[in-house]
């Protein structure tokens, strides 16, 4: 897909990495991403650059929508930060990760705090879901949803599993 990212320019996925050595070797098909984070990188960015035919690959088949609207979208992704990751290694097949995007509308920034699950299917990294922790202007306090249900399947709180190390 044609972006109007500078190929030399930082990724805006975060990594400090040139653009056309991180998410554009995944967006473009010349090789898969390698973990979960990295996935969650490139997805971040394709829903930055509006790239709906990556994000729907991307996308665990039974889960994904039929298409994504971009065109009544008026979001603007702006920076991504990874909190954590539990598995979604190289050699995994399954993974979380725990992440921070940050995004313009009508002008005020807010900040979307999201827990997401992934799994590998012959060789491939796929979304399956995530759950959003919180939805808040960057400026206000927000509840983190530690006594949530924890993503990851275990039926515990989040404090009590996967949030074990925030707490």
């Amino acid at each position: 897909m044609k972006t109007n990212l500078d190929p030399q320019a930082n990724c805006i996925c975060g990594t400090n990495i040139a653009f056309e050595q991180c998410c554009d070797i995944y967006l473009c098909g010349e090789k898969p991403a390698p973990t979960a984070e990295a996935l969650m990188r490139s997805r971040f960015t394709a829903f930055a650059i509006k790239d709906q035919n990556y994000i729907l690959k991307t996308w665990d088949p039974t889960k994904q929508p039929a298409k994504i609207e971009f065109l009544k979208e008026t979001i603007q992704w702006k920076q991504l930060e990874i909190i954590g990751k539990k598995k979604g290694g190289e050699k995994d097949v399954k993974g979380i990760v725990e992440f921070k995007a940050y995004y313009l509308l009508e002008s005020h920034q807010y900040r979307m705090h999201e827990i997401s699950r992934f799994h590998r299917s012959q060789g491939y990294w796929y979304y399956l879901d995530g759950t959003v922790k919180s939805i808040a202007k960057v400026d206000q306090d927000t509840n983190k949803g530690k006594n949530a249900p924890c993503p990851c399947g275990s039926e515990k709180k989040y404090k009590r599993c996967c949030g074990k190390a925030s707490f």
